[in-house]
């Protein structure tokens, strides 16, 4: 399965990589392909060397302004011209997401997904892997949105959350069928 995964490229402390290593290590001997923003630091680092090393394949899908800063050995590396192509193309090019610690640019890219999804532009598993709590209070948002009638569709059927990477995983094999 192609799973892209939506991070941070800063360097974060050990309590969110860590699990993001265990994660990696899962995607990589399940036999997964990473699409991931391609970028060769922070967490995004971590997660594709931990996928790389345990087998699995790496696609990444930069931006021109960040091109400098993309992985040289990834197995493939598409430059989009800008955020809104490479947005276009990390959906296509998957077949599950999977939203993991990160700032805005990881907000606005999990953001557009689920808004794609609400409207039915896709419907591809969504997995908010929420690593120390980290997302707790957006899952309550996303509750109260849901509660107050701003969801057009349960919100299980736009995204789940995940405490760790075994659920999050278990939670898309199964959605597509190969668990």
């Amino acid at each position: 399965m192609n799973i892209c995964v939506f991070l941070s490229a800063a360097d974060l402390d050990d309590r969110y990589t860590r699990p993001a290593r265990a994660f990696a290590e899962l995607l990589g001997k399940g036999g997964h392909t990473l699409v991931w923003g391609g970028s060769e630091s922070g967490l995004m680092k971590v997660v594709a060397d931990g996928v790389s090393a345990s087998g699995g394949r790496l696609v990444g899908v930069s931006v021109d302004f960040l091109a400098h800063v993309a992985r040289a050995d990834a197995d493939e590396m598409v430059i989009a011209g800008d955020l809104g192509e490479r947005k276009a193309l990390l959906l296509a090019r998957s077949d599950a997401i999977v939203v993991m610690v990160g700032g805005t640019g990881t907000l606005d890219e999990a953001t557009e997904i689920l808004e794609l999804k609400k409207h039915g532009k896709h419907t591809k598993p969504v997995v908010v892997l929420n690593t120390e709590g980290f997302y707790d209070g957006l899952k309550e948002q996303f509750r109260r949105m849901e509660a107050e009638g701003f969801l057009p569709l349960p919100l299980s059927d736009l995204v789940f959350f995940a405490e760790d990477g075994a659920a999050a995983l278990a939670y898309l094999e199964e959605s597509a069928g190969t668990r």
